[in-house]
């Protein structure tokens, strides 16, 4: 005989009870396990009836819910075939895809996801605070297999998930529909979307949702224009009342009245600027960097107290066995001459650097001592200055973003201010362009000293670990 179930029946006929007694002990321990999945899962619906709601409570809907632009369009419509959600960051991007997502597997039996990287995927998509797993309604929740990059729901429906960095693993599976997140940032998206694209064969309307904060790529701008896809383009305001407070202090003032933050922030679409020696489509980037032969701290002291012009540009360049620049930090900002000394300092230290290069139109010995008597004494410095003009000197470094030989270190919007400096400077016009010039500054000494068979001082080496000396050895 069963044993009876192991909850409070208070309350619950008889009859019911009785029924439920002559389930299989298999049945029975499903069924008490979904109802715990309820009972413990806070969980509310996402999609109101109310087509211009603005995700505020109403009605029998009292808790924060998706606004109007985030409910997608009827699925089974001719009319579109791609789903665009143009976004600043914080928008709702995310909660948006997971959703759609869970709402496609009723419909389709295979689905893809696409992260910018491994990492990615698995962290924002599927375990994020907004990804699958989290957004899940409850006895709806999907399998998840870490190894494999696969989900499975309930209903038999399959998700497996890609990294864009490998555009072909997307050769061969077939599927009904696709979420790519951050697809403006793939480096490879061409060629991920191509193969992507030839794969949706299953169902009489497959259908794609993008969730990205914007670039202005060309892939992007042909996307847009495409007459089978709906662009949704939401500001990061439109979400405030989700958002942490540190957030708001944080990321809203550092991008608030910039032209970076029409980006970043209401998910515009910026062009290039005219004029700019550097344009968007001349960024690529990497997770990591690969074994670097010299890395130095490139450093543009302030030369005044306007407020235009009082940061110290502070960033950090590697050269390749490669011979290409990697960018791996900027540590631009509002310094005491102190405080900038210290702040290159430690990122001397931190990225085991072999020199600080730093301006000295504005006091050489002044500079040094400075660097001198703020860090930790080992530092080596080298002064340069910038008589010539500043975009003589940038060319150069330009000339090898052209070549594709400069990559940015981080997710993509890890060095945004600084991309989007180098995107916005005229030469001639405008406040002197502090990380830019820091950038230069290190750039050009990397390629001054570059040498087929340069090695780093065995002193360097030791302090940048073991990953490095075996690259040497």
């Amino acid at each position: 005989m069963p044993k009876a179930p192991p909850t409070d029946v208070s309350g619950v006929p008889p009859e019911l009870i009785g029924m439920f007694r002559q389930w299989k002990p298999e049945y029975q321990a499903k069924a008490m396990a979904l109802l715990k999945e309820f009972e413990g899962k806070d969980w509310h619906p996402f999609f109101c009836p109310v087509p211009t709601c603005d995700g505020q409570p109403h009605d029998d809907w009292t808790w924060p819910h998706a606004r109007a632009d985030q409910k997608p369009p009827p699925m089974g419509s001719p009319d579109w075939f791609t789903l665009l959600f143009s976004g600043g960051r914080g928008a709702g991007k995310s909660r948006t895809g997971s959703e759609i997502t869970h709402r496609m597997t009723a419909h389709v039996p295979r689905l893809i996801l696409i992260g910018a990287t491994g990492p990615d995927l698995r962290e924002t998509m599927v375990e994020g605070v907004s990804g699958i797993l989290a957004t899940s309604p409850p006895g709806k929740r999907p399998l998840y297999e870490p190894s494999k990059k696969r989900l499975t729901w309930p209903n038999g429906c399959i998700g497996q998930g890609f990294s864009a960095e490998e555009p072909d693993r997307l050769r061969g599976p077939e599927s009904g529909f696709v979420w790519a997140d951050e697809p403006a940032h793939y480096p490879l998206v061409e060629e991920v979307w191509s193969n992507m694209q030839l794969g949706l064969r299953m169902g009489s309307r497959p259908k794609i949702v993008a969730t990205t904060t914007p670039k202005p790529t060309k892939w992007m701008k042909e996307l847009i224009k495409d007459p089978l896809t709906i662009t949704r383009r939401v500001s990061t305001y439109a979400n405030i009342g989700n958002l942490a407070e540190a957030f708001k202090r944080t990321v809203l003032d550092r991008f608030e009245g910039t032209r970076l933050g029409r980006q970043e922030l209401h998910g515009e679409i910026l062009e290039d600027v005219e004029g700019a020696m550097w344009a968007w489509e001349m960024f690529q980037w990497i997770d990591e960097a690969p074994p670097l032969q010299r890395i130095v701290v490139g450093v543009d002291p302030a030369g005044s107290k306007n407020k235009s012009s009082d940061e110290t540009g502070i960033v950090v360049v590697g050269v390749g066995y490669d011979k290409h620049l990697y960018v791996l930090a900027d540590y631009t900002g509002r310094y005491s001459p102190r405080g900038w000394a210290t702040r290159a300092n430690e990122a001397y230290e931190e990225f085991a650097a072999d020199a600080i290069v730093a301006e000295k139109n504005y006091g050489g010995e002044m500079v040094k001592h400075t660097l001198e008597t703020s860090g930790y004494g080992g530092a080596r410095i080298i002064l340069v200055d910038s008589r010539r003009g500043k975009e003589i000197r940038a060319e150069p470094i330009v000339a090898r973003y052209e070549r594709t030989m400069v990559t940015h270190v981080g997710k993509p919007g890890t060095l945004a201010e600084l991309e989007g400096e180098q995107t916005s400077w005229v030469p001639g016009q405008g406040p002197s362009p502090n990380r830019v010039d820091a950038l230069v500054h290190a750039g050009t000494d990397l390629l001054k000293r570059l040498e087929p068979a340069a090695i780093s001082s065995p002193n360097t080496l030791m302090r940048r670990g073991p990953r490095h000396l075996r690259a040497v050895g």
